[in-house]
């Protein structure tokens, strides 16, 4: 993976898992994907960009990681270039890469960044997950 990683929602590398990448695309679910990017998250995805020099290939990589209390955490990365096996889309003008573990949790996914007094990041609403954890960076299916 060709991450520039300025900054991670969450901790992790990401997985992919190209036979069952080879399948979701012969359903003909791929290129079909869901993901929202509310303009607060894209301002800031921009400002990253810009910032660290990602380049005209350069995206943001949105993944799902097994792990944090509820069984899994999102991850958002900037990336140089897709892995040959990534959905690649656009959303509110931004490159957006998702992995195909990933792929299958996010369907409809909304990402926002907000501020507050508590502090500043990503925040996301997926119609997918049955429950989260109190501080939303994880969720179960």
């Amino acid at each position: 993976m060709a991450s520039v990683r300025p900054f991670r929602a969450v901790g992790g590398t990401g997985l992919t898992v190209p036979t069952a990448w080879t399948a979701y695309r012969e359903w003909g679910v791929a290129g079909d994907m869901q993901l929202t990017l509310t303009p607060g998250a894209a301002d800031k995805v921009r400002g990253f960009l810009d910032e660290h020099g990602g380049g005209a290939g350069a995206g943001l990589r949105v993944s799902v990681l097994p792990g944090g209390c509820s069984g899994f955490q999102y991850g958002v990365d900037i990336d140089r270039a897709p892995e040959e096996d990534d959905e690649v889309f656009e959303a509110s003008g931004i490159r957006v890469f998702v992995d195909p573990f990933s792929a299958q949790y996010l369907e409809g996914l909304e990402i926002d960044y907000v501020s507050s007094l508590m502090g500043s990041g990503f925040s996301f609403r997926n119609p997918q997950a049955a429950g989260g954890c109190g501080c939303g960076s994880s969720f179960t299916v």
